[in-house]
């Protein structure tokens, strides 16, 4: 049961006032509910998420990517693997200058629809690692039994979700 906090403070209240928990008053509480202030708590919260999320993907592409332009990349193989037909030698380095470049892009907020719709299709090139290199994704060929090869890339997955919310926030609000 939630009772407006506009009440005097507990030493002032009467008898009468003092039906049920004693609440919090005070200019923060005056004139609204618990609920009312965590709702709109909640609701500011809200607003930053996209731009949280943005900032979030950016930060994890130009670690990645950084990574893959020092050569330092734990996954380098498994990309040269993925593309044998491309020498590893500039393609690898390729990648994680897009990867900085688009990460650094996201964070900034500079072409955010572009950019973000650009590291979906990345993302979605990825998946290749499902189709090229089964054995490494899959546990006994079994596409239900992944290998912490195919967990890795299965969890771009929420990448791509969240390259697809961020491009189509920042779509909608020009």
């Amino acid at each position: 049961m939630s009772r407006e906090l506009t009440g005097p403070p507990e030493a002032d209240r009467t008898e009468a006032d003092r039906t049920g928990p004693a609440e919090p008053s005070g200019a923060a509480w005056s004139g609204t509910t618990f609920t009312e202030s965590a709702s709109r708590a909640v609701e500011g919260l809200l607003d930053r998420a996209v731009p949280l999320l943005r900032v979030a993907l950016g930060v994890v592409f130009v670690w990645f990517g950084a990574l893959k332009v020092t050569g330092t990349s734990p996954v380098r193989e498994l990309v040269a693997a993925t593309v044998p037909f491309l020498p590893a030698s500039w393609f690898v380095p390729a990648v994680g200058v897009f990867e900085v470049l688009a990460g650094m892009a996201l964070i900034v907020a500079v072409g955010v629809p572009l950019v973000a719709a650009l590291t979906a299709l990345h993302l979605l090139g990825t998946f290749l690692v499902l189709v090229v290199q089964p054995a490494v994704a899959f546990r006994h060929g079994n596409p239900l039994l992944l290998s912490t090869t195919g967990e890795f890339v299965l969890k771009n997955l929420v990448l791509l979700a969240a390259a697809l919310v961020v491009a189509g926030h920042h779509r909608r609000r020009r």
